[in-house]
């Protein structure tokens, strides 16, 4: 069994948004990784498009969404058209986060944003590079690697497959992707328009033709996304999106030219584990759904967010022996996954439904629903990401619900350690013990005050392990106990 230091800390197999994410928090933690991608470039292609704001929160405190907000057009309201009628239209304004929105970025500037970020941090993707096979040999994982028909080895204490839904390591791994496909085919367009449509305003379009969502990229260009009957030519024409509008879309908006488009068929699959010893997947290669919701590359970087700081404090000898640790990100990611795949897989089958009758009371409820207040924000919870928490989690006492406030933003705020936020109306006694709690873990904790009454244990992931609007001994043990137990 090999006994010496690994070559590098974590080899990254898939330079998309996934890889390239996790490739820069590995620099920005200090960990030395390898991130290597078979294509020879980046995605030219627009691809995945929308970003929600707890993906920019996740950005932020990554120290990277300057660039995103700079490239970004902004969404605000989502609309349901069916049959030339507004069924519902509701304001995405989320009001708890600094970013009420809908960021609108192509794939291949969100791609380029990442990779030039990776370079400002002396790294850069291994392109033409495609990962081989790897043995797990004690404690490391030995990979071939195939550049240009020569073949070397790599040793890293970790692999992380971020390869995309055909994934090498899933597929070495042999982990199922269980399942189904749609039998749809799918078509997704970039077309530019007239400017008939609001610029900040996503529009979904159920219809007996089969539904179609439209993603404003900008004032005169926009994403068209629908399913089809049947394949005419290699990829849509002009005129094909032109009748898709026509028969599906708002009254007014007209397709004047067609910047790139492509079929495609969609399945609703996952991984039952995303973790296999030193290995794991992440994204398409642990998860893929329906493009309805836009949530795909969303959860693929949640992956690897949640992934991130774990693989930094078992490399530290933080959690090293300790499993449970390492397992929490399927235990954590899981849960989420599953309920993105439902949630898109009923959103996809409700917009499609060739039954007169189900399509009848569908327009009927949507109006009713979307009036409802606590409707409109479960909708723009679940839509934008900052609903997600991890109640259940072995590693988390109580809810694991987010956590944000402008000391975690910049790419400095957080990093490698918990932050233990005591409230600054505490008593002396609370601030000491909890500064003497601190010190016993001086290398991943840091105490913090914040206005808040109370105590929380936040993550180095922005998410809270354990809080109460208690203070005291009780509340520090409770602390200690959960963080002894995390870092075994």
């Amino acid at each position: 069994m090999p006994t010496g230091p690994a070559d590098i800390d974590v080899l990254i197999v898939g330079a998309g948004p996934v890889g390239l994410l996790l490739a820069n928090e590995c620099a920005r933690r200090g960990m030395s990784a390898r991130i290597v991608e078979t294509r020879a470039g980046q995605s030219e292609h627009s691809k995945a498009l929308a970003i929600f704001p707890r993906t920019l929160e996740i950005f932020d405190m990554a120290g990277l969404v300057r660039p995103f907000l700079d490239a970004a057009n902004p969404v605000t309201r989502v609309s349901v058209v069916a049959h030339g009628r507004e069924l519902a239209h509701v304001r995405f304004a989320p009001e708890e986060t600094p970013y009420p929105f809908i960021a609108m970025v192509p794939q291949d500037v969100t791609e380029r944003l990442l990779a030039e970020a990776l370079q400002r941090k002396g790294r850069a993707v291994e392109y033409r590079t495609t990962f081989v096979s790897a043995e797990q040999r004690g404690d490391r994982v030995v990979a071939t690697l195939d550049r240009d028909g020569q073949r070397t080895e790599v040793s890293a204490a970790f692999v992380v497959g971020c390869d995309g839904a055909h994934s090498a390591v899933r597929h070495l791994l042999n982990l199922p992707f269980e399942g189904a496909q749609y039998e749809d085919l799918f078509l997704l367009a970039d077309v530019e328009t007239n400017d008939a449509l609001p610029a900040d305003e996503l529009q979904l379009c159920p219809s007996e033709f089969g539904p179609a969502a439209i993603f404003p990229m900008s004032t005169t260009r926009r994403r068209v996304v629908a399913t089809f009957d049947r394949q005419e030519g290699d990829a849509p024409s002009l005129e094909l999106v032109q009748n898709i509008l026509r028969e599906r879309a708002p009254e007014g908006i007209e397709a004047r030219s067609l910047i790139w488009s492509s079929y495609f068929r969609i399945h609703h699959r996952q991984v039952a584990e995303l973790r296999v010893g030193r290995m794991f997947v992440a994204g398409d290669a642990a998860h893929i759904h329906s493009p309805f919701g836009g949530q795909g590359m969303n959860t693929g970087l949640g992956d690897v967010w949640n992934l991130a700081w774990k693989l930094d404090l078992a490399l530290r000898g933080r959690g090293g022996g300790n499993e449970r640790l390492l397992d929490s990100y399927t235990a954590e990611r899981r849960p989420i996954i599953k309920d993105v795949i439902e949630t898109t897989d009923r959103m996809t089958r409700a917009m499609a439904t060739p039954n007169r009758f189900a399509q009848a009371l569908r327009d009927t409820i949507i109006p009713v629903l979307s009036h409802l207040t606590p409707f409109q924000h479960a909708f723009v919870q679940r839509l934008s990401g900052l609903g997600i928490a991890y109640e259940g989690s072995p590693i988390v006492e109580g809810g694991g619900e987010r956590y944000f406030d402008d000391s975690l933003r910049g790419g400095e705020g957080i990093r490698s350690r918990f932050l233990l936020m005591i409230g600054d109306g505490s008593g002396a006694s609370t601030h000491e013990a909890a500064r003497q709690l601190a010190d016993s873990f001086r290398d991943v904790l840091e105490l913090r005050s914040r206005a808040v009454e109370g105590i929380a244990l936040v993550r180095p992931d922005g998410y809270v392990a354990f809080s109460t609007r208690h203070e005291g001994s009780a509340a520090l043990d409770s602390s200690r106990s959960l963080l002894e137990s995390i870092l075994g």
